[in-house]
């Protein structure tokens, strides 16, 4: 849940800059006219005036034109798009973004923003694609897992202390990898070597982060993160013997008051109606709660394994509920961000509007130690809490997130296999 803080200082400046950059965009280029944006871009984003690089590609037919991010080679479109005068518009409802630009002399300026109440909006440049030689020649070799941590000197809260996984994979100078915290990973990070400095990036329409690592002599990493973080990284298999102290336990990080007593949840659904672990559809059942939020990017990481557990459990005893912590505390204006949720991911289980992130440890007072989204609670068939996973490794994690999804498959076929009447250890967990 940590990239939406990256925006403060935008929003600070939002009521003084936005005005004016709307002006300069619809009165500085003359109009444009049966002109072709078709086509790969080299864009960046603007996040506290560092320049971050991404990928970015149009699909134009007339007026009507889509703009795609990328995750991976995933690619992100938009729900809607249009293209007239030399002025590009694009919506991504299931984002809750729009993107406003301007073309000009081959050139694409525009704002990308948050249409919720009070949020945030970058700055976007791009022109055209264009290929950038790369050579192998002299790029080290940091293929593999490392960990990684903030230097002593930046340290300023226990947040700061934590370790994050590192996941890099490499081909001659080209890197990508992901940085995997407990509250969830950076999504995939792309770029590579160039004189001697690494140099990786992501913007998936949310989630922008500039990567940046020289090689020490030690065989270390220096790591800065966006210009303004600065880490040391070493290889999980020497990060002990160089003061790194292991990553935090997500199966671990989160745990309930009393594991020997039922788990509580009663919220009202889209349609206003409670759904409650007292209902008969969750008797003798296997239930998986998924707090979340539609605002949160390894969330929507997430949404895709949970339909296809429910698919695959469901006829067994498998129940799930989405518990949905939105922004706004309005239900009218959070029911219609909750419900592209679930049309964009084909969700067939109850989502419950639980309250805001701001309320969670009122609305769920059982739990002990909440501090990512998504966490992911395994109830046994009586109804007791057999696991709490924090955080969801998504694909950009490679190895990690097929492992995750074993083992997780592997403790709904455990959970499943018991006698309701007998139960099981207070704890199953992965």
């Amino acid at each position: 849940m940590g990239w939406c803080y990256t925006f403060r200082i935008v929003r600070k400046l939002l009521p003084f800059c936005i005005p004016a950059i709307v002006l300069w965009l619809t009165s500085a280029f003359p109009a444009a006219s049966a002109t072709s944006i078709t086509g790969l871009w080299d864009a960046t984003v603007v996040v506290n005036q560092v320049e971050i690089p991404f990928r970015f590609e149009i699909a134009q037919n007339g007026n009507r034109v889509q703009g795609f991010f990328f995750e991976g080679d995933r690619k992100i479109g938009s729900t809607s798009g249009s293209f007239a005068d030399g002025r590009l518009k694009l919506e991504y409802d299931f984002l809750s973004t729009t993107f406003e630009g301007v073309f000009e002399g081959g050139q694409l300026h525009g704002i990308y923003r948050d249409t919720r109440p009070n949020s945030w909006a970058l700055e976007i440049r791009a022109h055209r694609f264009a290929p950038t030689p790369v050579t192998a020649a002299g790029a080290p070799q940091i293929a593999g897992s490392w960990d990684m941590r903030r230097v002593a000197q930046e340290v300023r809260a226990p947040s700061d202390t934590r370790t994050w996984n590192l996941f890099l994979r490499q081909s001659g100078a080209e890197v990508s990898g992901s940085i995997l915290r407990v509250d969830g990973d950076t999504g995939f990070l792309i770029g590579h070597w160039q004189n001697g400095r690494l140099v990786l990036s992501h913007f998936a329409g949310q989630g922008p982060l500039l990567f940046e690592a020289k090689l020490n002599p030690d065989g270390t990493l220096a790591i800065a993160l966006n210009r303004g973080a600065n880490y040391v990284a070493a290889r999980k298999s020497e990060a002990r013997a160089k003061g790194i102290p292991e990553p935090p336990d997500p199966s671990r990080y989160t745990s309930v008051k009393d594991p020997s007593v039922p788990f509580r949840f009663s919220f009202p659904g889209l349609d206003g109606k409670t759904i409650s672990n007292n209902d008969a559809r969750f008797k003798d059942k296997v239930v998986l709660l998924a707090i979340g939020g539609s605002w949160c990017p390894n969330c929507q990481d997430e949404a895709p394994f949970l339909v296809e557990l429910y698919k695959q459990f469901h006829s067994q005893g498998l129940e799930i509920v989405g518990l949905m912590f939105e922004v706004d505390d309005n239900p009218a204006l959070a029911r219609p961000h909750v419900e592209t949720f679930i049309r964009r991911y084909g969700i067939q289980y109850p989502m419950l509007l639980a309250g805001t992130t701001d309320n969670i440890t009122q609305r769920i007072p059982q739990l002990v130690n909440f501090g990512a989204y998504p966490t992911t609670i395994y109830l046994g068939r009586d109804g007791r809490v057999r696991s709490v996973h924090a955080g969801f490794a998504s694909l950009a994690t490679g190895e990690e997130h097929v492992r995750l999804k074993s083992e997780i498959r592997e403790l709904m076929e455990r959970l499943l296999a018991e006698n309701p009447q007998k139960g099981g250890p207070a704890s199953a967990g992965f």
